[in-house]
């Protein structure tokens, strides 16, 4: 192991491996500061061109390959998670979901009718429509709202099944 050390624009940089492209890895590559408390910064006003551009691509160098690192670190971790069952806060495990076809519900009537535009309807289910919500707001009831023929034959349908 041999060590190598130079300065580029009034900075004192050590190489560990001694050859600026061992291949050996990041922490190889990597221009190591000797001693950051006692080192100055660098007056890159006062440097050359070519001096900033060698350090300009040195910099862009050792970023895009920690990012790579960074970026595959990430993705082993998704992946590792993506293998786990994944446990909720109640203790339970859920395990990944296979995508089941949901059950077919039938078809629901509607059950209350918007009497300024009759083709806003409601099933009576899930969240009141916008005109709902401000006609009861209003002081209207609900009942006012009910479409006739929908409840006469839920019913006939619903006193004929207690029959059979």
């Amino acid at each position: 192991m041999s060590y190598v050390s130079w300065n580029c624009g009034g900075i004192r940089l050590e190489n560990i491996s001694g050859s600026r492209e061992s291949g050996d890895g990041i922490a190889d590559q990597c221009l190591l500061i000797v001693s950051r408390r006692t080192m100055r910064k660098p007056d890159l006003t006062a440097m050359e061109f070519d001096e900033l551009w060698e350090i300009h691509e040195q910099l862009t160098e050792i970023l895009s390959e920690r990012i790579i690192a960074e970026k595959r670190e990430l993705e082993r971790r998704l992946a590792q998670l993506n293998r786990v069952d994944v446990v909720t806060p109640s203790g339970l495990v859920n395990r990944p979901s296979v995508s089941r076809v949901r059950r077919k519900y039938p078809k629901v009537l509607p059950k209350y009718c918007n009497p300024l535009s009759p083709s806003e309807t409601w099933s009576g289910r899930g969240k009141q429509p916008r005109w709902l919500v401000a006609a009861l707001k209003i002081g209207h009831q609900l009942d006012e709202f009910k479409i006739p023929t929908v409840e006469n034959e839920g019913r006939k349908k619903a006193s004929a099944r207690r029959h059979d």
